[in-house]
């Protein structure tokens, strides 16, 4: 039997235990982010909830900046995660000093990454590609190309910065902006199964990062000053640095921490690290699974992390799940 047959199995098989234990904890509303790692994060959290802990679980489809919206204007939903903080910017901060919200945690370890790739046998082939001096000092060994983020893209504007601070054309390196966030997968996917040089932006957690062994080539010093001014399209200066992972939280309103502190316990204890994460939108992905078939298989697959997220109420009723 296939593995996605055993999931959707599992799917089926942990819906009907909910039913009877309702009720126990009473109604939960979180967001369901519309990215793939946030579907599972959220599916993590709804199976989690409705089997150790009774919860009735509503799933809010959401997005970063209505999520933040609509906590500010009414107070709902309870849980709002895989909060980018850096794409939900001054609103939410301004919620959080007025008290409405408050950061459980990181819900990906160590956050958000983003970087400057090449693939796993090329830097095998040529360790000295592992640093960007290697690049600039050997062009033609990852094609004499970078592969840039799309117009409109945030990365798009530090990536300008950085190419201009590190003189990459005059290094022999063309830069090739890209249309769109799929013809950069591309551009990476075929390179990796011809097993050509390549050499671009990319961040994780995304299936590609978990389908393709890459490497991220080494910047050098991460310098906040030099990061935060390289994010601005008129720096007189650029700069180099390299990128911060950037934070990726789960947060929660102030009156659903004081009403349900078991439940935020849970939540701020679960993280997923991004190399988990890599895999698990990997594999549905490929296998064109659903977030609840790819939570299932994160559940089956990494049971040593997340019992220790629970409870020992929890875990004493996961028994099943857990052996």
């Amino acid at each position: 039997m296939r593995l996605k047959t055993i999931i959707m199995a599992a799917v089926a098989a942990f819906a009907f235990p909910a039913l009877a234990q309702a009720a126990d904890c009473g109604k939960v509303s979180i967001t369901e982010m519309n990215w793939a790692s946030g579907s599972v994060v959220t599916n993590v959290a709804k199976f989690l909830m409705e089997q150790g802990y009774g919860c009735e679980v509503t799933v809010v489809p959401s997005d970063t900046v209505p999520a933040v919206t609509s906590v500010a204007e009414n107070g709902q939903p309870d849980i709002v995660t895989e909060l980018w903080l850096n794409s939900a910017g001054e609103a939410y901060t301004k919620l959080e000093d007025q008290g409405k919200v408050k950061r459980l945690g990181k819900v990906l370890e160590p956050g958000g990454v983003e970087g400057w790739w090449i693939p796993a046998y090329l830097a095998e082939a040529h360790p000295e590609l592992k640093t960007i001096d290697g690049v600039l000092a050997h062009p033609e060994l990852v094609g004499g190309t970078f592969n840039n983020c799309p117009d409109g893209w945030g990365c798009r504007i530090v990536n300008d910065n950085l190419i201009k601070a590190l003189d990459l054309e005059g290094h022999g390196v063309k830069v090739f902006n890209h249309g769109s966030g799929e013809t950069l997968a591309t551009s990476m996917a075929s390179a990796y199964e011809k097993k050509e040089p390549w050499f671009g932006y990319y961040w994780a957690p995304t299936a590609l990062l978990g389908k393709y062994d890459m490497v991220s080539v080494d910047l050098g010093e991460y310098k906040a000053d030099v990061h935060t001014a390289n994010q601005s399209p008129d720096n007189p200066n650029p700069g180099v640095s390299s990128f911060p992972a950037a934070p990726v939280l789960t947060s929660v309103t102030t009156d659903f921490a004081e009403r349900k502190p078991e439940i935020a316990e849970l939540m701020s204890k679960m993280t997923f690290s991004v190399d988990h994460m890599n895999g698990v939108v990997a594999w549905m992905d490929e296998n064109n699974a659903s977030g609840e078939e790819a939570a299932v298989y994160y559940l089956t697959t990494y049971k040593d992390v997340w019992k220790d997220w629970l409870s020992d109420a929890a875990r004493e009723k996961l028994t099943a799940v857990l052996n």
